[in-house]
């Protein structure tokens, strides 16, 4: 009788600290998941940045071919591109995506001022990929956000908060526009 209440004890005791096990294996694989989403939707936002800086050389050589004397629209834009292939971070990126718009708007106004550009096919062809690029860079930070909201929301919550901070899952950063975006541009057609 004894023993029988041993075994019916241990096995209640393995069964808890089955299920115990279980729930840690599972919470761990859930933020790591959720983690590699985060990862995966910052790399998509890189890809996107890279197409955008890849676009920019050829439009500026179409536009160079008209304003030859503009050098510093085009050093700038030079200088901006490399900040923002080597950033490595959401802040880096938004500070070098900042410089890289303001290049990209001193290269606009370059164009207006060779109204013979704006007829160009090549340029009309870039000016269309540029813009399909940025509705994709804006389309990747919202999915970027969206899973870093999912990620920190899941790291908050019970029981994975336990976990979270025991085995290195800290709270994501979420790519934010800077002051400065919040200002409505001035556009001229002339």
């Amino acid at each position: 009788m004894k023993n029988k209440k041993l075994v019916i004890s241990l096995s209640v005791v393995a069964v808890i600290l089955v299920a115990i096990i279980a729930g840690v294996i599972s919470t761990y694989n859930g933020l790591v998941s959720k983690s590699e989403t985060v990862s995966n939707s910052e790399a998509q936002i890189q890809t996107n940045l890279q197409r955008r800086a890849d676009l920019i050389p050829n439009l500026v050589e179409t536009v160079k071919g008209y304003a030859a004397h503009e050098e510093g629209v085009y050093t700038a834009l030079a200088d901006a591109r490399a900040k923002l292939n080597s950033a490595s971070n959401p802040e880096e990126y938004t500070a070098a995506d900042k410089e890289y718009q303001s290049a990209i708007s001193r290269l606009l106004v370059v164009v207006e001022n060779y109204p013979e550009l704006k007829a160009n096919q090549n340029f009309i062809n870039l000016q269309d990929e540029l813009a399909g690029t940025e509705n994709r860079i804006a389309t990747a930070r919202k999915d970027y956000n969206d899973a870093v909201t999912n990620y920190n929301k899941s790291i908050k919550k019970f029981p994975a908060v336990i976990f979270a901070g025991m085995l290195g899952f800290e709270k994501a950063e979420y790519f934010e526009a800077t002051p400065e975006s919040q200002q409505v541009p001035s556009v001229s057609f002339k």
